[in-house]
């Protein structure tokens, strides 16, 4: 009798991943239009123009509204050398950035890191982390997975109509599922 249960629980716990996977290849499945997007075209909202951590320009590539929030890629013009984020946590969010021109530094759970153009950074969620601009101009590729709710805090961000506090910014990293967890990475 319990190597019937037994054997009856490890069929069960077998196929969770089955299901998972048959579960997930749906939702693809939902995911039924194509798009392209030009060089120097944002999307969704054309060029984003950031107030607060910095001044860059965000354009939406993918949208997580295009992905069932399945994941978002931005492209990011840098004009702020010298200006990043503050050090912040994604609760629930991996995070990756290429480097398509320039140099930054980045602080990812006390380490830090110095990357320029063709390198990438991978930073998993919960791990607090920071990044500033080294060069006077650059550009990065931006991946969230899942999508959360950046595209969302670009959008406000670029909508004030002044220059925010850092309480402000940290109300609204938190209105979009981050937390600021302590100052930006200041350069070396």
């Amino acid at each position: 009798m319990k190597r019937i249960s037994f054997i009856s629980s490890l069929a069960v716990l077998a196929s969770l991943p089955l299901m998972a996977f048959a579960k997930g290849k749906n939702a693809v499945k939902d995911i039924i239009k194509v798009f392209k997007t030009k060089a120097g075209e944002g999307r969704k909202h054309g060029h984003i123009q950031l107030k607060g951590v910095n001044s860059n320009v965000l354009d939406v590539k993918i949208s997580g509204s295009d992905t069932n929030g399945g994941l978002a890629i931005f492209e990011q013009t840098s004009l702020s050398q010298g200006r990043g984020t503050p050090l912040h946590v994604h609760p629930s969010q991996d995070e990756i950035f290429y480097v398509i021109e320039g140099s930054y530094q980045f602080l990812v759970g006390g380490e830090k890191f110095s990357l320029t153009t063709g390198e990438s950074i991978f930073l998993p969620r919960t791990v607090p982390h920071a990044w500033t601009q080294a060069s006077p101009k650059g550009k990065m590729l931006v991946t969230m997975q899942p999508a959360g709710k950046l595209e969302d805090f670009f959008i406000t961000m670029a909508a004030l109509d002044h220059e925010p506090t850092p309480a402000e910014v940290a109300k609204i990293f938190e209105a979009n599922e981050m937390k600021v967890v302590g100052p930006p990475l200041k350069l070396e």
